[in-house]
C-alpha cells in the first residue's frame, strides 16, 4: 500500500530554515515538497492533529509543528539515522476514521519493519497505534504511562480509550502494564479490575522508590502509549490535563530510552501536547522532543538478538523443590539483561514469546528456592 496520501507535509517555514549540519534536521528525510523514499528507513515520525478525542484542546493541531521546531534544532546523535519524517496525517471525517487512518499507516510501516514515532493529539489515538497489530497474527503487549487509568464507562475517548482497548474484539491483547498512576485520580475499583485481569500497574510513588526495576516492564513491551500528563506542570505545562504532581522530564526521557533499546517494542505515541497551555518558550514541546531524541538514542543502542539459543547469552537453570522443578533464566552478555523462560501451554494457537524480561532480582529470588512473582503471573496469561 502507497501512504502518501495519508499525509500533508510539514510546514514550510520548518524545512526552508537553515540548520547548522550538526543538527537533527540535517540528518533526517522529511515530507517537504517531495514525500520520502522509505527504503531502508528504520524510524518515521508520524505528526498527529486529531482533537475531536477531548472537549477543547483548540490548538492541539498546532502540537506536532511545535515539536518538530524544537526536535529539528536538537543536535544529531551517535547513530547511523535513517530516519524519515512522514509529516501530518489527514485527518478522518470522523474520528473513528483517524483511528482507521492511523491502524493502517502503522500496520504498513511495522510490515516494512519501521518504527512509527506518533508525535501529537489526544491520548485515545493510541486506539489506532493498538490496531495496528490487530493482522499481526500475534498477541501484543501494552505499555501505558499515564497519571490516570482511563477506564471511563462515560466521557470523552480521551477518557475512555483504555477501556476501549481491553474490551475490542478480537481480543489481541497479551499483557498490559500502567506506569506513573496518582492514588489521588483514580477510583481504587479501577485498580481491582487491572487486578484481576492480571494486569500490571506501578504507583508513581512505588515507580520512584526503585526507577531501575521498570526496566524489565518496559521491556516486555510491543509498543508504547505516553500521555504528557504524566509529567509534572513544571516539567510539561503544555499537558493537555496538567498535574502539579508527576514524572520529571529526566525520569520521562529515561523510560524512553528503556523503550528505544527494548528490541521488540515496535511503536511509540507521545499524546496529550496542547501548545496553547504551554509557556512562552514551549517548554513543553522541547520536552517532548528531548524524548524523541532520547529514544532514537536508545534504539540505534539495540544490542540484544534475542536468540537465546545462541552464544550472546548465559543459561542458568535453577533446581526447585515444587512444581515447577526448574527455572530457567537467561542473562546477555552484552548488555547484561535477564530473561526467564515462560513454558508453553498445549494447545496455545499463538507464536508467544518462551521468554520474559526480567532482573537479576528475580534470579535471587529462585535461588532462594521461591518462584518470582513475575513467572506467576506470566503463567497465569499463558492459560
Amino acid at each position: 500500500m502507497i501512504i502518501d496520501s495519508f499525509f500533508e507535509p510539514i510546514e514550510e517555514f520548518l524545512w526552508q530554515k537553515k540548520y547548522p549540519e550538526s543538527s537533527f534536521f540535517d540528518s533526517i528525510h522529511y515530507y517537504g515538497e517531495t514525500f520520502p523514499d522509505l527504503k531502508g528507513i528504520h524510524i518515521a515520525i508520524v505528526g498527529l492533529k486529531e482533537k475531536r478525542g477531548v472537549n477543547g484542546g483548540e490548538s492541539i493541531e498546532r502540537g506536532s509543528t511545535e515539536i518538530r521546531e524544537k526536535l529539528y534544532n536538537l543536535k544529531k546523535g551517535y547513530g547511523s539515522y535513517r530516519i524519515a519524517d512522514l509529516g501530518d496525517l489527514v485527518i478522518g471525517e470522523t474520528l473513528k476514521d483517524t483511528y482507521a487512518s492511523i491502524q493502517m499507516v502503522g500496520e504498513v510501516l511495522m510490515k516494512k519493519q519501521i518504527l512509527p514515532v506518533f508525535i501529537g493529539g489526544t491520548h485515545d489515538l493510541d486506539m489506532g497505534q493498538y490496531l495496528s497489530y490487530e493482522n499481526m497474527n500475534k498477541l501484543v503487549s501494552m505499555l501505558n504511562v499515564d497519571p490516570k487509568f482511563d477506564l471511563e464507562e462515560e466521557g470523552t475517548s480521551a477518557e475512555s480509550h483504555i477501556q476501549d482497548i481491553i474490551l475490542h474484539q478480537p481480543n489481541f491483547l497479551f499483557s498490559y502494564s500502567h506506569l506513573g498512576y496518582q492514588s489521588f485520580l483514580v477510583d481504587p475499583k479501577m485498580t481491582t479490575v487491572l487486578e484481576k485481569l492480571y494486569f500490571e500497574h506501578i504507583r508513581l510513588g512505588e515507580l520512584r522508590k526503585s526507577f531501575k526495576d521498570i526496566e524489565p516492564i518496559v521491556r516486555n513491551a510491543d509498543f508504547l502509549s505516553f500521555d504528557i500528563a504524566s509529567i509534572q506542570s513544571a516539567d510539561a505545562p503544555g499537558a493537555l490535563d496538567p498535574q502539579p504532581f508527576g514524572l520529571t522530564a529526566e525520569e520521562a526521557c529515561q523510560i524512553c530510552w528503556f523503550a528505544g533499546t527494548n528490541e521488540k517494542l515496535s511503536s511509540i505515541g507521545i499524546y496529550g501536547y496542547d501548545p496553547y497551555q504551554d509557556d512562552m518558550h514551549n517548554k513543553t514541546a522541547k520536552v517532548i522532543a528531548v524524548m524523541v531524541w532520547y529514544f532514537i538514542e536508545g534504539f540505534y543502542s539495540r544490542k540484544d538478538s534475542l536468540s537465546f539459543k545462541g552464544s550472546d547469552y548465559i543459561k542458568y537453570t535453577v533446581s526447585l523443590d515444587s512444581k515447577p522443578h526448574e527455572l530457567v533464566f537467561y542473562k546477555s552478555k552484552r548488555s547484561g539483561k535477564w530473561w526467564m523462560e515462560i513454558p508453553h501451554q498445549e494447545g496455545d494457537p499463538f507464536r508467544r514469546l518462551t521468554t520474559i524480561p526480567c532482573s537479576y532480582s528475580d534470579y535471587e529470588i529462585a535461588q532462594k528456592g521461591e518462584i518470582p512473582e513475575r513467572w506467576i503471573n506470566a503463567q497465569i496469561k499463558m492459560l
